[in-house]
């Protein structure tokens, strides 16, 4: 079924095609294949040389790179204790560890 359609599809283009052209000249055709050989390559030039130029630009947003900050973790003076070797640090979560 999906065979059938898409083999009218391609008959109905390739009268169209036909129709068209048919009544061109040799010389004429050469003229329009060289000419949309040249505007479809020279399209497809310009994109290539421009993706390349632009690969790497500033045209989003840049990443920023942080610096990593030291912990800090704070000694409760209440569990401070120079003779203790086992301190309680305070981890900003409000446990003792």
């Amino acid at each position: 079924m999906v065979r059938k359609i898409i083999q009218h599809v391609n008959e109905w283009l390739e009268d169209i095609l036909r129709g068209l052209l048919g009544r061109m000249t040799p010389d004429r055709r050469v003229i329009l294949i060289l000419t949309m050989l040249l505007v479809f390559g020279g399209l497809s030039i310009y994109m290539t040389v421009s993706s390349i130029y632009n690969f790497g630009r500033d045209r989003g947003e840049r990443m920023q790179i942080e610096r990593i900050e030291a912990l800090k973790l704070q000694l409760e003076q209440a569990q401070r204790d120079s003779i203790n070797n086992l301190n309680k640090f305070h981890n900003g979560t409000g446990k003792f560890e």
